[in-house]
């Protein structure tokens, strides 16, 4: 329904990734040596010696490193580490499975993130982690909540790799190659709709995204939410035709770019925007709601066949948040949009089967039906508002 924007390709926040088996010490039936660790005496509370950062992070160090460096957000290192709640109990450990683990420290808890920047290889240290940079006070999935205490041990920091030296940069610094030039020298404005191909990896070379994979390119408009600010600082500076591979800074997933190969296929004014409907802001008494919640409004009529849950539909569509802001439009791209009908939110697979082709309808989507109260990824909260036109069933 909307063009993926790269801030939604980051791994998840969680500390304990699968253990790797590094620096582990082995038995002689050839298995790693466990031990079970003490809780510490303090684990209730940080005690006064505790040093405490701007964030709420607390810390004290068990047992000084070596050398001065230190690993940046976007590194992988390789610790030893305990977890216990405050009232002493063990919720994890690579201690007691006797192997170390590896991830990179900027898809773990943000305590961890923040915490093991401050440390050097070879050091310990333990962590007073409050809820807000851990799991929360009530997370779901078995995690621990509440406060939480850590004893880690930094062993070893394996540098994230870097752009070449020889790229060029763009007026706000992001980083390119040309592989292909374009056509003339006309470059797309602020307020073009930009027609783009994408190829997205990690710097380790992981497969995020391919825009092929689609029915159609995406089209978005350069400076509108649907484009992350480096990626449309890249389009903005390329001409028709070209190609680039570029380094755009992502600081969530392993490495801290995204390596784009871009192809600009073509870019035009954009169409106006529609104008926000006046009842944007609450369910009007003449809508029709469904069991489910879901309300609606026929604002064109059409006696066109309805699609099927296993349909994939043609539609152009306008999404406002209640008080009226804008937050997507095909309209605005001057595009319509392709979709299997039930790979979408929940309101948009039950309204739209509402729908003949050729139909207009409004739609107040409740937040259960859409993407929650609290979503991630940059996704609209709450209750939303969509104008739906059905153009056509793809099947």
């Amino acid at each position: 329904m909307k063009f993926r924007t790269l801030t939604k390709l980051v791994a998840a926040s969680l500390v304990l990734a699968a253990p790797a088996s590094l620096h582990a010490a082995d038995t002689e039936e050839g298995k790693p040596a466990k031990t079970m660790p003490e809780t510490p005496a303090d684990v209730a509370a940080a005690p006064a010696d505790a040093l405490k950062t701007e964030s709420g992070l607390q810390h004290k160090v068990l047992t000084e490193g070596k050398g001065e460096k230190k690993p940046s957000a976007t590194d992988t290192v390789t610790v030893h580490y305990s977890g216990w709640t405050p009232d002493g109990k063990l919720f994890d450990s690579s201690v007691e499975r006797g192997e170390p683990t590896s991830f990179p420290l900027n898809g773990v808890i943000k305590g961890w993130t923040e915490g093991l920047q401050l440390m050097v290889e070879g050091e310990k240290r333990r962590f007073w982690i409050p809820a807000d940079l851990a799991y929360g006070e009530n997370p779901g999935g078995g995690r621990p909540g509440g406060m939480l205490v850590f004893d880690v041990e930094l062993i070893s920091i394996k540098e994230a790799p870097k752009p070449p030296e020889d790229t060029e940069k763009t007026a706000g610094g992001v980083a390119y190659k040309v592989i292909e030039k374009g056509e003339g020298s006309e470059k797309p404005a602020a307020d073009d709709v930009v027609t783009f191909h994408m190829t997205a990896s990690s710097m380790e070379g992981q497969p995020l995204q391919d825009t092929r994979s689609g029915p159609t390119p995406p089209s978005v408009p350069l400076s509108g939410p649907g484009l992350p600010p480096e990626l449309a600082e890249a389009l903005g500076d390329m001409v028709a035709g070209e190609k680039r591979k570029c380094w755009l800074p992502e600081s969530r997933i392993p490495g801290g770019f995204v390596v784009a190969e871009l192809e600009l296929i073509s870019f035009k004014k954009a169409p106006p925007a529609p104008a926000v409907p006046e009842d944007v802001g609450a369910v009007p008494d003449d809508a029709v709601k469904t069991d489910s919640g879901l309300a609606s409004k026929v604002i064109k009529a059409a006696e066109g066949e309805k699609p099927k849950a296993t349909d994939t539909v043609k539609v152009h569509y306008t999404g406002w948040t209640t008080d009226g802001k804008m937050f997507d439009s095909s309209v605005t791209r001057g595009a319509p949009t392709e979709f299997p009908l039930n790979q979408v939110i929940k309101g948009w697979t039950e309204g739209v089967q509402l729908m003949n082709v050729g139909e207009t309808r409004r739609f107040w989507i409740p937040a259960d039906l859409a993407y929650g109260d609290n979503p991630q990824g940059g996704a609209p909260s709450g209750m939303l508002v969509f104008d739906i036109e059905l153009l056509e069933i793809v099947r």
